[in-house]
């Protein structure tokens, strides 16, 4: 990393113009890993220019020269998986095991898969639907678009906001977060190392008050991607509505795992505590509310109890570690402080309290089971965004899908039986983005990946994404020669015509 350059603009790094710095920390130590230069309102004015020049010729690319560019980036950050996985391990405080076997090739799959569906920006065949006009459908870039990604995934978030935008002709300012921007600089190099023009990825990092906003409001930006928390992703929307920008959004969750009565119990329990802990449960998707049939409760409570206690909480860097720490002390102190709350109103069969010894040093915590929680509460209503798994009893399955859809949010959820009518009223009637079948988490490229109510709207991953990236024009030619047209005489008549 150069020392003081965490901008990537036109191609070539440089220090923020403010004169301001923010402390990169570990949080498995609270150890700075480095100091960044901040971005202002005169970097992202430096960055917009410099992706509106780009923007002439990278929109103008054949299909082939986009697809090329990206298939020869997925093979060179291929080629730096480790250096990549390391990076993120650390600034996001992610075991390696994580980083090294789901971030990165995560990273470099979508990369690829992009590289081939740049070349299917398919439109409506062409047709004479008047039967005096050809028809035909074009897809075309919308022009600069600027990016916001969260702390939790750095390196696949910004993935998600920079692929399919270039892949359809666009070209992009993203700003990643503060708090862990390390990975998203070699991301951008990347694609210049693989022949994109200077200009075509940039990447500011600064805060978002600062540089955000001003990104956001930025006129020479055509539409902003944002993922992050329902609050400030409706904060985004407001202000890009100044400009009457496109947006695109992916907000928060709550997801539901429901456990039906003749579920495989065992599958369901080990399901719950791998989508509750993935990330340290900082993740949208991730199993925030187990709803368990009363006759299989006490079982499954007791199932996630016992596994939690097997979870190994250890240094971010060793292969054996398990669940990592949170982002910061201010979400630990954010998560923690839920849980502490929730004593006084539900039950906490577990954990939920920062451990002791070594790993007091960092942003560590214990995974929690809670139960008897009221309906009202917010343990049940808000996002935690840690792990922690709120567990609640249902007697018949209408029960367990008003339950599901007990929630503002729709990002994802699941739903565990045998049975296959169950599970095709589940995936029908739970108002969610994704739904799982006797599974919960696994993301695809191919697929598309985005929420209903306030998770959000609109597709990342997979070709549905270029609905967001793309406009559609309409294009029609006459096919008649007729210099007087039979529509004409609506509007006006000739001599002679009647």
């Amino acid at each position: 990393m150069l020392a003081g350059m965490h901008q990537y603009i036109g191609g070539e790094r440089r220090a923020g113009s403010t004169g301001e710095s923010f402390d990169v920390l570990d949080p498995s130590t609270d150890e700075v890993l480095e100091s960044v230069t901040l971005a202002g309102p005169d970097d992202v004015d430096t960055a917009v220019a410099s992706a509106k020049a780009a923007y002439a010729e990278w929109s103008r690319a054949t299909p082939v020269e986009r697809a090329a560019v990206l298939t020869r980036a997925a093979a060179l950050l291929d080629e730096r998986a480790e250096e990549l996985a390391q990076l993120e391990s650390r600034q996001a405080g992610k075991p390696i095991r994580l980083a090294r076997e789901f971030d990165v090739p995560g990273t470099v799959d979508n990369t690829a898969f992009f590289g081939a569906a740049a070349r299917r920006l398919d439109g409506m065949a062409s047709g004479e639907y008047s039967g005096d006009h050809t028809s035909s459908i074009r897809r075309e870039p919308i022009g600069v678009v600027g990016s916001i990604a969260p702390w939790n995934y750095p390196l696949q978030m910004a993935a998600w906001k920079v692929l399919p935008a270039i892949a359809a002709g666009n070209t992009i300012v993203l700003k990643p977060a503060e708090i862990t921007p390390l990975t998203a600089l070699p991301f951008a190099e990347a694609f210049t190392e693989a022949g994109a023009p200077p200009g075509v990825v940039n990447v500011v990092t600064g805060t978002g008050p600062v540089a955000g906003e001003h990104l956001v409001a930025h006129r020479d930006v055509a539409m902003t991607s944002f993922t992050g928390s329902t609050a400030v992703g409706r904060r985004v929307m407001a202000t890009a509505a100044a400009t009457g920008k496109r947006v695109h959004l992916e907000l928060g969750g709550k997801a539901p795992l429901v456990v039906f009565d003749d579920a495989d119990l065992e599958a369901a329990v080990h399901g719950a505590v791998a989508a509750n802990l993935i990330n340290a449960g900082q993740d949208c998707t991730a199993a925030a509310r187990a709803i368990v049939h009363r006759s299989v409760y006490d079982e499954f409570v007791r199932g996630v109890a016992d596994l939690y206690a097997e979870v190994r909480m250890g240094p971010t860097a060793d292969p054996a570690t398990d669940l990592g720490p949170l982002s910061s002390r201010a979400h630990l102190a954010k998560v923690a402080g839920m849980v502490d709350r929730a004593r006084a109103y539900a039950k906490v069969v577990c954990g939920g309290a920062p451990p002791t010894g070594e790993l007091a040093r960092g942003c560590y915590l214990e995974p929690a089971v809670v139960t008897d929680v009221p309906l009202d509460s917010e343990i049940w209503r808000d996002e935690v965004f840690g792990p922690v798994l709120v567990v609640v009893p249902f007697d018949d399955d209408d029960k367990a899908i008003r339950l599901a859809n007990d929630t503002e949010f729709g990002l994802a959820a699941s739903a565990w039986t045998r049975d296959t009518y169950r599970a095709g009223r589940a995936s029908r009637e739970i108002e969610a983005g994704c739904v799982w079948v006797n599974d919960h988490i696994p993301i695809i490229s191919e697929m598309p990946h985005g929420g209903y109510k306030s998770s959000g709207f609109g597709k990342d991953m997979s070709a549905y994404s270029f609905d967001e990236y793309t406009n559609v024009k309409h294009v029609m030619h006459d096919i008649t020669g007729v210099a007087h047209k039979p529509w004409h005489r609506t509007i006006f008549t000739l001599p002679g015509q009647g």
